[in-house]
């Protein structure tokens, strides 16, 4: 019996654990983040980005991102996003008007992890 309450207190954990968190409204993502990971799984391998989201009023998403190695140092975009049950939905191209769905799966006041539609994107302020 005590085997059987140990390994569902474990089961439930990992369940919590990786519950999705429910954003309640802009707020919660307002201001700078840093992206500095992505993976394509939680837990694999994950790659070094330097990316800087900043989330202002208004829904728009200003993004600096910053690639030593290529042809331009720096490239910005702005594309819009807002937060909509629970969940951010960010434009996947400016203009296009298409956007996709990242679910926060962790979330602090100064760190967040979001699932997209392909990547896990590991984020700190």
């Amino acid at each position: 019996m005590r085997h059987y309450l140990v390994s569902s207190v474990a089961l439930l954990a990992s369940f919590t654990a990786n519950a999705d968190v429910e954003l309640k409204d802009a707020s919660d993502v307002i201001g700078k983040w840093t992206v500095y990971a992505e993976a394509a799984k939680l837990d694999g391998e994950k790659k070094d980005v330097n990316i800087v989201w900043d989330f202002a009023d208004g829904g728009i998403l200003h993004t600096i991102a910053t690639d030593s190695l290529g042809r331009t140092n720096e490239m910005k975009i702005e594309v819009k996003y807002m937060v909509e049950d629970g969940v951010l939905k960010k434009e996947v191209s400016p203009g296009r008007g298409k956007f996709e769905s990242c679910k926060a799966v962790e979330k602090t006041a100064d760190r967040m992890t979001l699932k997209c539609s392909f990547n896990y994107f590991f984020l700190k302020k």
